[in-house]
């Protein structure tokens, strides 16, 4: 897969996809119809959004998702390395005015890494970082 054409799934798009009562869950459906372009997370970001659905929507949901992301995946898991976590701790420190998680940063250091140039992600800080492109 060329990652350079591929796009970066956050956590705030597996949520916006499981969540039918989300602000955003029809655009995020709607973009998982439409979309032609290969999808790509991390291993970080898998368990970021299990933690997430476990904690708000419940055990059931976050196994439903967990059997997407595991069982039948269709999206290719990028591992972090060590050096991604070196290149995300000066990414957070060097952003201090932000409310960036390590998470976000953890993946804007791959997204850079891979030159993966966008993201399917509802989460804001995709934009303050400035560097990628926003989809849907």
């Amino acid at each position: 897969m060329l990652l350079s054409q591929a796009v970066m799934i956050d956590t705030s798009a597996y949520f916006a996809i499981t969540d039918k009562k989300d602000k955003s869950y029809s655009d995020a459906l709607n973009f998982i119809k439409t979309n032609a372009l290969p999808l790509v997370t991390t291993d970080c970001i898998i368990v970021e959004t299990l933690n997430l659905i476990n904690q708000r929507l419940g055990h059931h949901y976050a196994i439903a998702i967990g059997k997407k992301l595991f069982d039948h995946p269709q999206t290719e898991v990028i591992k972090v390395t060590a050096e991604d976590t070196a290149a995300a701790w000066m990414i957070f420190q060097r952003y201090d005015d932000k409310d960036f998680s390590f998470t976000d940063c953890l993946t804007f250091a791959v997204m850079e890494r891979f030159k993966i140039p966008a993201a399917f992600a509802f989460d804001d800080h995709f934009k303050q970082y400035g560097k990628f492109k926003c989809l849907p």
